[in-house]
């Protein structure tokens, strides 16, 4: 399920995790990795009316998606639980909807494990320190399935993407690996390696 937030992110990205098997770290992936061990390392718990699991397994056949939830905590209401999950990012509140798309799937995932619906879910943000509800409204699910279609579109194709340069490039923890100024504007490897040379230099002094 992650690929469908890196696919929202960015396709190139997404392709170059998926398709080419490429990852490597850097401040913000350690923080959010450091983030998910200490979740993942959390049993079952009980608050008033409320169980909470942690690290779940998660699979939809009708969408092909396979993953693990954070946090899904059980809302006992009525002799009945109603699952609601909860996705732990490091950052803080995006402008676009990778994130609650990766959350709508595990709903998703859920509903079909389960035979429930949930309606809603949470994003919890390390920067913050906000949990931030997300309805699972029609939109947001049209939006989930479209990306998840995307996303195996992409991994079929097996086809990376060329990539399209812009102010996330610099928060990628793949920037060198992408190289979006190469590719995009078509310079050579020599100019880049000069550019580079130069800005070491700069950077130096």
């Amino acid at each position: 399920m992650s690929s469908l937030q890196h696919f929202i992110f960015c396709p190139r990205q997404c392709a170059l995790i998926h398709l080419e098997q490429i990852w490597v770290e850097n401040a913000f992936t350690a923080e959010g990795r450091e983030m998910h061990e200490l979740v993942d390392k959390g049993e079952t718990s009980y608050r008033a009316g409320v169980k909470i699991t942690r690290s779940l397994s998660l699979k939809s056949r009708i969408l092909g998606l396979s993953g693990v939830a954070d946090v899904v905590e059980w809302h006992h209401s009525n002799k009945e639980s109603q699952p609601f999950p909860v996705e732990y990012k490091r950052g803080k509140p995006k402008g676009h909807n990778a994130d609650k798309i990766q959350l709508c799937a595990q709903a998703l995932c859920l509903e079909e494990m389960l035979s429930v619906h949930i309606p809603a879910g949470a994003l919890f943000y390390g920067q913050t320190k906000h949990r931030m509800d997300v309805p699972f409204d029609s939109q947001l699910r049209d939006q989930t399935i479209n990306a998840a279609k995307e996303v195996h579109d992409l991994i079929h194709g097996g086809i990376t993407p060329m990539p399209e340069p812009g102010a996330k490039c610099k928060h990628c923890s793949l920037l060198e690996q992408c190289m979006p100024d190469v590719i995009a504007h078509g310079r050579s490897a020599k100019s880049y390696l000069q550019k580079l040379f130069h800005d070491l230099q700069e950077d130096s002094f």
